[in-house]
């Protein structure tokens, strides 16, 4: 069993308060400065290249770029990552959010209403690329709305995405702002309220999820996310044999 590097150990406190809460941090991953190097390694030969997922370019980009690999990877986010899940720890899936100035809002939702995963258990980190500020739509979040599985119902055309959970089901005037540095994340529940404003500022907004999972959960990787897909068995060891796993590219 691969040890937890203590700098990352969770407490009990803090264990506990993401079970009351659903969600933890920021932490920092890297200091902006070691962020700004992979930065550009992921506009050069991420964001204008095509991926593994041909209708999803920013999607598994872990199957074939090296740098966003040892991200989705880091033991920053897997070490504590474990201290929720457990030794085992599969990294199922990783996608760029990249908000472009303009871009459209992202309604109120929970991950899991779209996932391809059975039993549906994760830890998500989201690890900001870029500075990531109410100005150009950080991520938002309802602490403790991941208590309860939450009905969904379509959104309206101008959103970012197809569904989400109904007005009345949730109180916004508790959401918190996870502004985040370059190389700083947060890890929250896949049950969890979360949503982001449209970016009405100049300024880029590029983060990446991390999707992580334990060995028992099946993911539905040729049907439901894409042809050839491979996770990352980022700790401890799998003796279930249900899903397909690939190493560093």
């Amino acid at each position: 069993m691969s040890k937890v590097n203590p700098e990352y150990q969770l407490t009990r406190d803090e264990v506990n308060f993401f079970v009351a809460n659903g969600y933890l941090g920021p932490y920092a991953a890297m200091t902006p400065a070691e962020m700004a190097g992979i930065r550009e390694e992921i506009e050069t030969n991420v964001l204008n290249t095509a991926g593994p997922n041909l209708r999803r370019p920013l999607q598994s980009r872990h199957m074939d770029n090296a740098s966003v690999y040892d991200l989705a990877a880091h033991p920053a986010i897997i070490d504590r990552i474990a201290g929720l899940l457990g030794p085992d720890v599969v990294v199922w899936t990783t996608n760029f959010w990249l908000k472009d100035p303009g871009s459209p809002e992202i309604p109120w939702h929970q991950d899991i209403n779209f996932w391809p995963i059975e039993p549906p258990l994760n830890v998500s980190a989201w690890l900001a690329i870029d500075e990531v500020t109410v100005e150009n739509a950080c991520v938002r979040i309802i602490p403790g709305s991941h208590r309860q599985f939450l009905r969904h119902s379509r959104a309206p055309e101008e959103m970012a995405i197809a569904e989400m959970v109904e007005p009345n089901a949730y109180d916004a005037s508790r959401a918190i702002n996870m502004e985040l540095k370059p190389g700083e994340f947060f890890l929250f529940s896949e049950r969890l309220l979360h949503a982001s404003s449209k970016n009405s500022s100049k300024m880029r907004r590029l983060g990446l999820s991390i999707r992580v999972t334990l060995p028992m959960v099946h993911i539905f990787q040729d049907t439901h996310l894409h042809p050839g897909h491979t996770a990352i068995l980022a700790k401890g060891k799998d003796v279930m044999g249900f899903n397909r796993y690939a190493g560093r590219p």
